[in-house]
């Protein structure tokens, strides 16, 4: 009987890292963090979690897009300030000790993992001023 019961456990753990994260467990598990992702193994941006489903996007150059995420079935979805061609949609697996992401939108197949997590906000340059 034990057997048995631990070999049910050992196979659901694959099934269930494979399971989306919801709309509360990703609220959860990013609301009031700063996390970095990774593309391909090279540095690609980073967000800031905060109350009410804010965020703050960077693609790590300084320049920050203020935003909100919402739930859309399976996938989480951003929409961000002066940003073109609608929301853009992630699907979000706990893997290991971080976030994978995969997007959901045209094209697809860009895949993030998550490289790094903090307390700290975002790092945003000031506005641009011209002369």
């Amino acid at each position: 009987m034990r057997t048995a019961l631990l070999s049910l456990l050992l196979l659901a753990q694959p099934l269930a890292a494979q399971t989306p994260m919801g709309a509360e467990a990703f609220a959860a598990y990013t609301q009031g963090r700063t996390l970095t992702f990774s593309a391909d193994g090279m540095p690609y941006g980073a967000e800031e979690y905060g109350p009410g489903r804010h965020v703050r996007w960077s693609f790590l150059d300084g320049r920050c897009r203020e935003g909100r995420w919402y739930p859309q079935g399976d996938r989480i979805c951003f929409v961000y300030e002066d940003m073109e061609g609608g929301p853009r949609c992630w699907t979000f697996w706990r893997e290991g000790g971080g976030l994978r992401a995969s997007f959901a939108g045209e094209g697809g197949g860009s895949v993030l993992y998550e490289t790094a997590a903090s307390d700290e906000p975002l790092e945003c340059l000031g506005p641009e001023v011209g002369v």
